[in-house]
């Protein structure tokens, strides 16, 4: 059976009803992508994330978005409530790698194959205070090479990191949720500094784009809808792994859900990110998605591959322990 070129998240609870489990098995997406409405106990998760699994017959990917800070899913009492990258990075490499590979620990333990993190945009005095503090630094080597440490502490964890959000959203001013961000910054001033991180970690088999506009690149469509952004992606960054979109219910996007993930593809990404759609939504997306086509199809392939190989370096008394003892943990 064909697989959709999407990552689905309508799930409206913790636990399948009938329709969800009928659509899902029609639609047959890449993967799906978990949200705190989704979230109850360790065991209810477990079984949501074998469910989903069963739905479509296959070993399907689970994502979630789990970065510490304000953007975490899973929080106490089952789970750690985990301090914002940015304060992570601010206490060194080695609270930067605990972080990561103890929080990848706790989503491989739910059945959960891939985080949303690292992030890798550049956090600037005005850039908006919905992503700054989720950077993981200031500059770009600071990013660069908090990041590298981030991906291989998931990696560690047997957890795939995805990072974001390509080509660089630290300049935005305003939040894309509910606004495009515009960059007017030129392109030689963008490849020191946005680009860099992303062009030093293009190795990462999967990574998301920004709904951000770069007008020194295609001044009229945002990077998810924009061939001329994708392509600079792919060439001038160098980047050829699975592409995934931001959310696409963002409002930053114009259009239907289904227009924008039309014109995601169009564009150039290899999938649509689908979070908070109804389940007649999320049928107008797979249409508009259609089936992944072969390159695409080996591009998530090569990053499944590495999925659930995790190295035990430590335990994870021992890793926490240290983490207290570095302030990364209360």
């Amino acid at each position: 059976m064909a697989i959709a070129a999407c990552i689905l998240g309508g799930i409206a609870g913790p636990d399948l009803d009938r329709a969800e489990r009928e659509f899902f098995r029609s639609a047959n997406p890449w993967g799906f992508i978990l949200f705190g409405r989704n979230i109850d106990t360790p065991d209810r998760l477990r079984r949501l994330t074998s469910e989903l699994r069963e739905t479509v017959g296959r070993d399907v990917p689970v994502l979630i978005d789990q970065e510490g800070g304000r953007v975490q899913r899973m929080r106490s009492p089952h789970w750690t409530d985990w301090p914002s990258p940015l304060e992570q990075s601010d206490r060194g490499e080695r609270a930067v790698w605990l972080h990561h590979h103890l929080l990848a620990q706790e989503l491989a333990a739910m059945g959960i194959d891939a985080n949303c993190t690292p992030v890798l945009d550049i956090a600037r005095d005005d850039t908006h205070p919905f992503l700054q503090n989720r950077c993981l630094g200031r500059d770009a080597d600071t990013v660069t090479r908090m990041g590298r440490i981030a991906a291989q502490a998931t990696l560690a964890a047997g957890v795939l990191p995805i990072v974001k959000h390509m080509p660089g959203h630290g300049r935005a001013r305003v939040d894309s949720h509910h606004d495009t961000p515009v960059v007017d910054a030129s392109l030689d001033e963008l490849d020191r500094t946005d680009f860099a991180p992303f062009r030093a970690l293009a190795d990462l088999p999967l990574a998301m784009t920004g709904h951000i506009t770069f007008t020194a690149i295609d001044d009229q469509r945002p990077a998810t809808l924009s061939p001329q952004v994708v392509a600079m992606i792919r060439d001038r960054i160098g980047y050829d792994g699975l592409l995934m979109t931001d959310d696409i219910g963002m409002q930053a996007l114009k259009g239907t859900s289904a227009e924008r993930a039309a014109g995601a593809i169009a564009a150039g990404c290899d999938l649509v990110l689908s979070c908070n759609e109804t389940l007649p939504q999320m049928e107008q997306i797979v249409a508009s998605c259609g089936t992944m086509p072969a390159k695409s199809i080996a591009r998530g392939d090569l990053a499944l591959a590495l999925r659930r190989k995790a190295v035990e370096l430590a335990s994870s008394e021992d890793l926490r322990a240290e983490l207290r003892g570095l302030g990364g943990l209360a």
